[in-house]
């Protein structure tokens, strides 16, 4: 994509088709009379009296205890600079989606008009209390310094800037784990900083709080070393300076331990590198381009430890593994601030979780066969599900012990439960899944390529490195719509029809043939299929020529799934092909099943289609809690669709007893686990999250996935196919962009896990 088309779909995502990233949704019911004359006049006033005669109730009847204020000036925008307020918008828009979606914190964000120290603080502190805390961001130095500590010492309430002690934080962690690694101690270490910025002496005066003395630091601004006869310095600064000649940066690393980048790319260079101690540890996290490449650290020394703010490499320093989760703590127990205790507690909680079992979820999102606490491994992953209820828990824990909780917290199970209960769904799955599938991407077939959308999903995940799509369509047309999209990479397009593919057809068709020749099959009738574009997309990735197939968009699902059907064999072991919907709950995600091919399945089939499901489940890192679904609960009706399903359950608990399985249960029952706990507390359910769905028949299935897609808004990804020998994967008839870049990326992980089956 060129500069333009990036520009203009920059632009469009903010634009459309509501502008901005956030917006206030209700929380209470306003159908009726009654609900708005409670909501506002003349029932609010009886909350209002509650909060006028103790100021403590406004946490018990409003919004405020979850509500974060995100706050800039717009002086120091992310490498943009002092932009203003206004163009700042976006970012602290997209500031608050993601304190939304890792942490469930409800955000306004305020752009401040000044630049103006006394006026800005003022101007905080006079809208403070409509908040439960306050994330700074943004903000250039040295004024950020002194606006944070006067809201700090100020306010009641939890004030943070992120940019400073969000990185800080973050790489106090990795520091910790990474010296234990290097089998080196803190009080011993000599460390070089290259920058002298907010986040560069936020590290520095936290990892002089894990033991690293200040006499053992070297920081370098781009002027040089910071000396104590520079007048230029800010006293925070000067706390850092020596009393030394000045010198280069390469003569600082000789000989050191740890090396911080918080400056510019590509300053470090190998010669660096080779000076310094044994095991050196390097955190370079200039972005986009880090102090030193990482495939260049790597190659020039096998024993260094390396992070990056990059999340193509190991060891990602992301803020986001923090904030969400401080901030979550802190407003749970009501803190009046964050302190360095804090802190400290979500630093040494970051790098504890680092050495715990990463679950399956977390392996199968990084294409790891089992990620290991080492040196590609020393803080968590951004996507481990773990981070809400080990980080806010030790903050939590914090506040409290160090006296800022105003509302303790005393049990800690309950309060686990209420924190997995925040995770919802807010499509980290869909994070999840193209994370993996960035990691191992495939040739991937769009059988439609000629439809502008069909096109538009193999550029996007062309240019997100899921796959390396392979165009099949009208030739003339795919140009004219690429450079419509400002689709400019080279990619291969093949039309099946012309003359060109002649060779490539008759190959095919012969291969075809000869394992269809006793059923019917005549060699012509195989030339003849081979010119439609979905034959000769199956017989592609039957051949090897590419990794897998999506199609479908502009045709009804059974006149697509014929030829898959013929071509493609079943996988080993399967004898049913079936389909499965994951849906984006806010429960989290649903498998729906089967959703496009059994139209009324035996018993058995049902069986079947719940054993192949559960694999799916497991192959997103999901473990499967399966409800066969009816109309009917354990034997309440003798009618021969309930009693196949509950044929099919009395089957698999008896040949299958390890899997959670149940039914039949009316739909109600299987989603509510207290509800099946108190009247059926005998069922494998009873008290558990169901998250896998297996229906009667198509019909039921069908209708169940697109009444949620279309009334709730709820994602959907699917049909996948269950069953099949190769990786193909059929669109629903005029499926969204999006939904096509998700079954792309799910054809990518089928085709990564039939590889890997292969080589075993």
């Amino acid at each position: 994509m060129d500069k333009n088309s990036k520009r203009r779909e920059a632009l469009l995502y903010h634009a459309k088709p509501t502008p901005g990233k956030i917006q206030v949704v209700p929380t209470k019911k306003y159908a009726t009379q009654r609900d708005l004359s409670l909501a506002y006049s003349p029932g609010v006033a009886e909350p209002c009296l509650e909060i006028a005669k103790d100021v403590n109730n406004v946490y018990k009847y409003t919004a405020k205890g979850n509500l974060v204020a995100v706050i800039t000036n717009g002086t120091a925008v992310l490498g943009l600079g002092d932009i203003g307020p206004e163009a700042s918008k976006p970012v602290m828009e997209g500031k608050g989606l993601l304190f939304k979606i890792f942490a469930d914190i409800d955000v306004f964000d305020i752009e401040i008009g000044t630049k103006d120290i006394e006026e800005f603080i003022q101007t905080v502190k006079n809208i403070a209390p409509t908040f439960g805390g306050i994330n700074l961001e943004d903000i250039k130095a040295p004024e950020s310094f002194e606006i944070e500590r006067r809201l700090v010492e100020e306010l009641n309430i939890p004030v943070m800037h992120d940019d400073q002690h969000g990185t800080a934080i973050i790489s106090s962690a990795a520091l910790l784990n990474a010296l234990e690694l290097a089998n080196k101690k803190s009080e011993e270490v000599k460390l070089v900083i290259s920058g002298a910025g907010s986040a560069a002496l936020a590290c520095a005066d936290l990892y002089v709080l894990l033991g690293v003395k200040i006499e053992n630091i070297l920081m370098f601004n781009s002027k040089g070393v910071l000396t104590k006869d520079n007048k230029l310095l800010s006293d925070l600064q000067q706390k850092y300076a020596k009393d030394i000649e000045p010198m280069t940066l390469e003569e600082a690393l000789s000989g050191a331990d740890v090396f911080l980048g918080l400056s510019t790319g590509d300053i470090m260079t190998s010669q660096m590198l080779l000076g310094m101690a044994e095991n050196p540890i390097v955190f370079a996290m200039a972005n986009p381009d880090p102090e030193i490449d990482y495939n260049l650290a790597i190659a020039t020394r096998k024993d260094v430890i390396m992070a990056t703010g990059r999340s193509d490499h190991p060891n990602q320093v992301n803020n986001v593994l923090g904030f969400p989760y401080i901030f979550r703590g802190a407003l749970d127990v009501r803190a009046t601030k964050i302190n360095e205790a804090m802190k400290m507690a979500a630093v040494r909680a970051l790098a504890l979780l680092a050495k715990e079992s990463v679950p399956e979820q977390v392996n199968v999102a990084y294409g790891a066969t089992k990620l290991i606490f080492g040196r590609e491994y020393i803080i968590p992953k951004p996507f481990d599900p773990r981070l809400i209820t080990i980080v806010a828990p030790a903050v939590a824990k914090a506040a409290m012990d160090s006296g800022v909780a105003l509302n303790p917290i005393t049990d800690w199970k309950k309060y686990e439960e209420e924190l997995l209960d925040r995770l919802g769904n807010d499509n980290k799955m869909v994070r999840l899944i193209t994370n993996r599938a960035k990691m191992d991407p495939k040739r991937i077939v769009f059988a439609e390529a000629d439809h502008l959308d069909v096109l538009k999903a193999a550029q996007i995940v062309l240019e997100e490195g899921i796959g390396f799509p392979i165009l099949l369509g009208n030739k003339e047309i795919i140009l004219e719509l690429k450079e419509e999209l400002g689709f400019d990479a080279d990619v291969e397009i093949i039309d099946p029809k012309e003359k060109e593919e002649e060779f490539r057809r008759n190959k095919f068709a012969t291969t075809y043939w000869s394992s269809r020749q006793r059923r019917g099959i005549s060699l012509l009738d195989a030339q003849k299929l081979m010119r439609e574009r979905n034959y000769f997309a199956a017989m592609m990735v039957n051949e090897g020529e590419a990794d897998a197939l999506v199609t479908g968009y502009s045709r009804s699902y059974p006149s697509v799934v014929k030829p898959m059907l013929q071509l493609i064999d079943k996988a080993q072991g399967a004898s049913l092909i079936a389909t499965t919907n994951m849906m984006m709950t806010t429960r989290g995600p649903m498998f729906l099943s089967d959703t496009a091919i059994n139209i009324n399945p035996s018993s058995d089939d049902l069986a079947k289609i719940a054993i192949m499901t559960a694999k799916t489940a497991r192959m997103f890192g999901v473990e499967p809690v399966i409800a066969m679904i009816s109309y009917s609960n354990f034997g309440s009706s003798t009618n021969e669709s309930a009693s196949k399903v509950r044929a099919a359950v009395s089957y698999l608990h008896k040949n299958y007893p390890e899997m959670v399985i149940d039914g039949e249960l009316q739909a109600d029952f299987a989603l509510n686990p207290e509800m099946l706990k108190a009247k059926f507390p005998f069922s494998k359910l009873a008290g558990k999250k169901v998250n896998t769905l297996i229906f009667p028949n198509l019909e039921s299935a069908n209708i169940t996935y697109k009444l949620l897609k279309e009334l709730n808004k709820v994602d959907s990804i699917g049909p996948i196919m269950l069953g099949m020998g190769k990786p193909v994967h059929i669109f629903q008839l005029g499926a969204s962009v999006e939904e096509m870049v998700n079954m792309a990326t799910i054809a990518v992980i089928d085709a990564q896990e039939k590889q890997k089956k292969k080589q075993v």
